[in-house]
């Protein structure tokens, strides 16, 4: 049943390789099993999507695609996985990572704090610089953190959840007719 909806959702295989700016790929997603909604292929591809979805703020769904596709992980639901972060959770998920960050790295929690009001001429100041070269130590950990941590959950739940629902199914199931 989940396929089903899962299948509903993605765009096609044939879908995508209509695209002109795709149609180049098109000996890479020949392989099926990037397109085939199974347990294992969909699990690498929402943990490669929400790997590099947390990972990096740009080129986001371009990075999980070419390792969905060096990994023979279901490319669409990777595509997806990555808008775990979009527009409006970039500045809680880099406000939790810095803070994750600085506390790993043993920063006190207010020290590289990002400032909240700089007038405009601050900004081209060399002391700006340097602010920003302290906030992005820990952010970069704490980034790192999360999308190493979000991807081995989101495999596990979706392992889990899978499994789950398969064993529900064959419980609903009438037992077989005996003659």
């Amino acid at each position: 049943m989940f396929r089903h909806h899962l299948a509903r959702w993605l765009p096609s295989e044939e879908a995508l390789r209509q695209r002109r700016g795709l149609r180049w790929l098109a000996p890479l997603l020949a392989h099926p099993g990037l397109w085939r909604p199974t347990r294992r292929r969909i699990a690498a591809g929402a943990a490669i999507g929400v790997f590099f979805g947390l990972l990096i703020p740009v080129a986001q769904i371009a990075a999980a695609a070419a390792v969905a596709v060096v990994l023979r992980a279901n490319l669409p639901v990777a595509a997806v996985a990555t808008l775990v972060s979009n527009p409006l959770t970039y500045v809680p998920i880099w406000v939790a990572a810095h803070q994750t960050g600085a506390a790993l790295l043993d920063e006190p929690a207010g020290a590289t704090a990002p400032p909240t009001d700089l007038p405009a001429e601050a900004a081209a100041t060399p002391g700006w610089f340097a602010r920003v070269t302290d906030i992005g130590g820990p952010l970069a950990l704490g980034l790192a953190l999360f999308a190493v941590v979000g991807a081995a959950a989101t495999w596990l739940l979706i392992h889990a959840g899978w499994k789950l629902a398969v064993h529900a199914r064959r419980r609903r199931r009438p037992p077989p007719a005996t003659a």
